[in-house]
């Protein structure tokens, strides 16, 4: 059963981040936290209408809540595509709009669409009329010379009129011209303060702030005293993913799956040799627990391990638990405190 679009709980979310947020990510990250929304990297219309859709939605139903984040600027083909994520079973479906990559823009998706706002409300309106999960839309602050606050008001406006569910907000401009995708993460400055006017503006209209948080204690004062609807995190998510092991006990008062990162790496192995009996390489799952031992002692033996044996023909579980014995656990910090 689909929640409705009210009772997607959007707290907290980890942001759509291509060559990251894959299905073997998702299913680690879940064992961190059973309630942060997860999202897919983005997909393009492309790929599912001409290419191997299982290939391209597969995941395990242990990643839900899930939302799967769509690329491309033709309505109809969106609203096809997002059909098929909704009967695939994934929880929302979003519409990047913040990507600034190259490859992106020659394809008129991404970032570049924030020029085209009322190109983005037929989009956003033909998905929602092919669905009845949570049609949602990811975006900057502005790109290029359209960067005013009054064109982030009007880009708002259109979406929101069109039945936009939510709106992810990352904090940022985009440059489309002379930025690398990397250098869009760090050079524009943030703008916080942006978002949280613009929540102010369309108070109705659920609202997440991208960018810059790294801790939850900013998210938990970003809920409750700027009144925003959700926060999303990216990069600290991936690279520090025991960021995520105390999510559900501090926003959402639940009990932590786990409480050490061992207790993690334990409950993903049979994932692990599951995924190992099909075939799937060690490496395409090792490589998205290179953080997990952040501040650990034995942290670079670690990842160091995984780097370089996990590749290997035949590697099997027996490298995990190699580099797992080479860390000496936060516990026995404590202890020796």
């Amino acid at each position: 059963m689909v929640n409705p679009p009210a009772l997607l709980d959007r707290r907290l979310s980890v942001a759509p981040m291509m060559d990251w947020t894959d299905s073997h990510y998702r299913s680690f990250a879940r064992l961190l936290s059973r309630h942060t929304l997860l999202y897919t990297e983005m997909v393009t219309t492309g790929a599912l209408v001409h290419g191997d859709r299982a290939r391209f939605l597969h995941f395990d139903p242990a990643e839900h809540p899930l939302a799967l984040q769509l690329g491309g600027s033709d309505p109809a083909d969106l609203a096809r595509c997002a059909q098929m994520g909704a009967d695939w079973g994934y929880d929302e479906i979003n519409l990047n709009v913040g990507c600034p990559s190259d490859r992106v823009q020659n394809g008129r998706f991404g970032a570049c669409l924030m020029a085209e706002p009322a190109l983005v409300a037929d989009c956003v309106a033909a998905m929602k009329a092919a669905v009845t999960i949570p049609v949602t839309v990811k975006s900057r602050i502005g790109i290029d010379d359209r960067d005013s606050y009054e064109d982030l008001v009007a880009f708002t406006q259109a979406v929101a009129a069109a039945g936009c569910d939510a709106l992810i907000v990352h904090a940022r401009k985009a440059w489309l011209q002379g930025l690398s995708p990397r250098e869009n993460r760090e050079v524009p400055p943030l703008r916080w303060d942006w978002v949280l006017a613009l929540k102010r503006d369309f108070p109705a209209l659920p609202m997440v702030l991208n960018g810059g948080v790294t801790r939850l204690d900013q998210v938990e004062e970003l809920l409750s005293e700027q009144q925003i609807d959700g926060v999303m995190i990216g990069r600290e998510a991936y690279q520090n993913p025991w960021l995520l092991a105390d999510v559900d006990r501090c926003l959402f008062g639940a009990e932590n799956p786990v409480t050490t990162p061992q207790q993690a790496l334990d409950a993903y192995i049979p994932y692990v040799e599951r995924q190992l009996a099909d075939g799937v390489p060690l490496a395409s799952m090792t490589r998205h627990l290179l953080g997990l031992f952040h501040g650990c002692p034995g942290a670079k033996a670690w990842r160091r391990t995984l780097s370089e044996q996990a590749h290997r023909p035949g590697a099997g579980i027996e490298v995990l638990k190699a580099a797992a014995a080479q860390v000496r656990p936060r516990e026995a910090l404590l202890a020796d405190a």
